[in-house]
């Protein structure tokens, strides 16, 4: 996400669009962008610390952007 101190026009976009749809009660609106990544094995310290390290060095530009890293359940395929 783009840190709060940098202006996102295409959140201000889509604030301003929101009404023209119908839709009320919403006072700010932020853009960013989402990676999700799968592992193989097991996701420990080494693997988190190396992925913490990939985010801030090709995924995110930590000049204008806040990340985050975390972990959630893979999802299971019926």
């Amino acid at each position: 996400m783009l840190k709060p101190e940098i202006l996102d026009p295409q959140g201000q976009a889509v604030l301003t669009a929101l009404p023209r749809l119908g839709v009320n009660g919403i006072s700010g609106v932020r853009q960013g962008k989402r990676f999700e990544l799968e592992l193989d094995g097991e996701v420990d310290a080494d693997a988190l610390a190396r992925i913490d390290h990939l985010a801030s060095t090709l995924l995110a530009n930590p000049v204008i952007e806040d990340y985050v890293v975390r972990v959630e359940p893979a999802r299971v395929e019926e």
